[in-house]
């Protein structure tokens, strides 16, 4: 496969710090480039993310001396030295937009993990299982945008990449209502337990903007293209509640759906342990070999015993059981920095790279 020259843009953040571990390594993508704030900037990467280091594996060696450049300032040079970047900033939204399309035009490919461009109706939101078919739009981006190279995809929200994969397959029995109540880890803020005193023993009930993300963003995964654009779809309803937990890393769902034809659990089972995507097909570096494992035990899945299954990529389901109220109930797990973040990302690019886009 063709190696590709790339940059992280945001690289001294919690996601940031996960892309620099996940690409270090990686057989197609060699990074060239690391950019971050002005705060940031001109400092070797080391120094940069001191004291604000936010995983267990050290600072990669290959990156540490590397000179963090500025994410907006350094625009042309970064273009000039890459071939496509990933981007994980933290800034206001409208920032976020204006800068990625700044990269876009600069006939850079950008490969989104923030929130800004999700429903720009002709960037597509890609979990590279579910919805690979979405990258045709990026013509239509191209042509907006006045570009031949550089156009934004993006990455869903971490919060329901757990419960999505879940439903997907089970779309052909008409999944018309779907409740979720997430238990997010603190990682999803950006915080470690050092960062976060007040999550000890606490439970907060409200994550700005989460269950807003969880009801819309799954509709837009599920759309078509039309003229051009990403025509949301209409079903099913899904109504969400997002809670964050003392969990450091690993995103937890309770599930409840309900169907138009209700399948039967040995249905529901068997669909899930066929499902695979494009990702498993082309065995994209990033993919897991299963993607949705289902566990038989009550207690399972964990987030401390199974986020990491299949290096952080894979899906964990168990306790599916009728319910009363609804058809079925059951619970999910999903790495919510790796599968729901950086991991996801990287994968996104591998299937567009191996696709022709990039």
């Amino acid at each position: 496969m063709k190696q590709y020259n790339v940059a992280i843009i945001g690289a001294t953040g919690m996601v940031g710090q996960r892309f620099s571990l996940l690409l270090e390594n990686h057989p197609w993508f060699r990074v060239t480039a690391l950019a971050a704030s002005p705060a940031s900037a001109g400092k070797t990467y080391r120094d940069a993310v001191a004291g604000r280091w936010a995983t267990t594996s050290p600072v990669p060696e290959k990156f540490a001396d590397m000179i963090v450049l500025d994410a907006e300032k350094d625009i042309d040079k970064i273009a000039s030295m890459v071939d496509f970047v990933f981007c994980a900033v933290n800034m206001k939204k409208e920032e976020i937009k204006a800068l990625e399309e700044k990269y876009a035009k600069a006939e850079v490919p950008v490969i989104s993990n923030n929130s800004a461009h999700r429903f720009t109706p002709d960037v597509p939101m890609i979990i590279p299982e579910i919805n690979p078919d979405h990258a045709r739009i990026i013509d239509a981006q191209k042509k907006r945008l006045g570009t031949k190279r550089g156009f934004i995809a993006v990455k869903s929200n971490c919060s329901l990449q757990s419960y999505v994969p879940a439903l997907h397959p089970l779309l052909k029995y008409g999944v018309s209502k779907v409740a979720v109540c997430t238990y997010q880890a603190i990682s999803g803020a950006g915080k470690t337990f050092d960062r976060m005193p007040e999550i000890l023993d606490n439970v907060i009930p409200h994550i700005g903007g989460e269950e807003e993300k969880s009801e819309r963003e799954p509709l837009k995964i599920w759309g078509h293209i039309e003229n051009g654009a990403i025509v949301n779809a209409d079903t099913p309803k899904i109504t969400a509640q997002c809670l964050r937990v003392p969990v450091s890393d690993g995103h937890t769902a309770a599930v409840f759906v309900s169907f138009d034809k209700k399948p039967s659990k040995e249905e529901i089972l068997k669909a899930w342990a066929a499902f695979s995507g494009v990702p498993q097909a082309l065995k994209l570096p990033s993919a897991p070999k299963q993607f949705l494992h289902y566990f038989e035990e009550d207690n399972r899945p964990q987030a401390k015993l199974d986020r990491m299954l299949e290096n952080g990529m894979a899906v964990s389901l168990g306790r599916l059981r009728e319910d009363i109220v609804f058809d079925y109930k059951f619970v999910c797990l999903s790495h919510n920095t790796l599968r729901g973040a950086a991991g996801g990302a990287v994968l996104m690019a591998e299937l567009l790279c191996a696709e022709n886009y990039i």
